[in-house]
C-alpha cells in the first residue's frame, strides 16, 4: 500500500512540476516597456504602412474582411479597427477578436508599450496577449 501511496504522489509531484515548468516557458517573461520615442518622419510612416500592409500584414486581422467576396478583401473604413473573429470551429480554446489597433485607440501608449506588445505578446497592462498573434515570428525582424 505504501509503495502505490508513493507511486501517486510522485505522480502527482511530476505533474506538478510539468505543469510550474509548462507556465514558465510558455508565458512571456518580459521587464517593463522599453523607453523608446519612434520618430515619426515621413519615412518612417511609409516604412510602417509597408510592414503593417505587406510583410507583418497586420491590418488583415486588425480590419473588418468581407468573406463573402473571393480572398475576404478588406472592407473599407476598417483599417487597424480590429473586429477579425477567430472562433472555437478553428479548433482555437474560445472566440477571439483582434482588437482595434489605430492610433486614436493606441493613443495612451507609449511607443515602447506598443514595441513590447508586437515584439513580447504583452499588453500595456502586463497581461498576456492570444498568441494566434504571431509575436515571436515579429520579435525576429529588424527594429
Amino acid at each position: 500500500m505504501k509503495k502505490v501511496l508513493l507511486i501517486i504522489a510522485s505522480v502527482i509531484v511530476a505533474i506538478i512540476l510539468g505543469l510550474v515548468a509548462f507556465f514558465n516557458i510558455t508565458f512571456p517573461k518580459v521587464s517593463n516597456a522599453p523607453d523608446i520615442k519612434v520618430d515619426m518622419s515621413e519615412a518612417n510612416i511609409k516604412r510602417g504602412e509597408y510592414l503593417a500592409n505587406h510583410v507583418a500584414v497586420c491590418i488583415d486581422c486588425h480590419s473588418t474582411r468581407d468573406w463573402s467576396k473571393l480572398s475576404a478583401p478588406l472592407m473599407e473604413g476598417t483599417l487597424g479597427k480590429g473586429g477579425e473573429k477567430f472562433t472555437e470551429e478553428m479548433g482555437l480554446p474560445g472566440n477571439y477578436y483582434a482588437p482595434n489597433i489605430t492610433p486614436y485607440k493606441l493613443k495612451d501608449w507609449t511607443d515602447g508599450e506598443i514595441f513590447r506588445a508586437i515584439t513580447a505578446g504583452v499588453s500595456k497592462d502586463g497581461r498576456a496577449l492570444f498568441p494566434i498573434m504571431p509575436y515571436p515570428n515579429y520579435a525576429q525582424m529588424s527594429k
